[in-house]
């Protein structure tokens, strides 16, 4: 996985990514009540909001680290956002690809979570 300064994880297969939120943003966020997600076949562009998650501490937008097209939704994220985890499991979107920003290693995260 690769990760955005707005705290997306990305994971790559091909031309094709899964988007989720970071263990950090979630534990950051006190716990997620609502996600709210583009619908298939929206698109979303580089660096603007797809979406939103609201938490007991506030709601925060969603900043694409991708432009592209989105394939598939998860569903269960939808369904029961208190359970997101910041894994691979935990996916928002998957997405087909038109053009990415340069992303950070888990490692090059890692340090720049540590510098904020």
């Amino acid at each position: 996985m690769r990760f955005s300064k707005k705290h997306i994880w990305v994971k790559e297969d091909g031309d094709v990514v899964m988007i989720g939120l970071s263990e950090y943003a979630i534990s950051e966020l006190g716990g997620v009540m609502f996600v709210n997600l583009p619908d298939e076949d929206d698109e979303i562009r580089l660096g603007e909001a797809f979406g939103d998650v609201e938490s007991v501490k506030t709601v925060s937008d969603l900043i694409s680290p991708v432009s592209g097209k989105v394939i598939e939704v998860n569903e269960e994220v939808v369904d029961s956002p208190e359970e997101m985890a910041g894994d691979v499991d935990s996916w928002m979107l998957k997405v087909k690809v038109s053009d990415q920003e340069d992303l950070m290693t888990e490692e090059e995260y890692t340090a720049y979570l540590q510098s904020l």
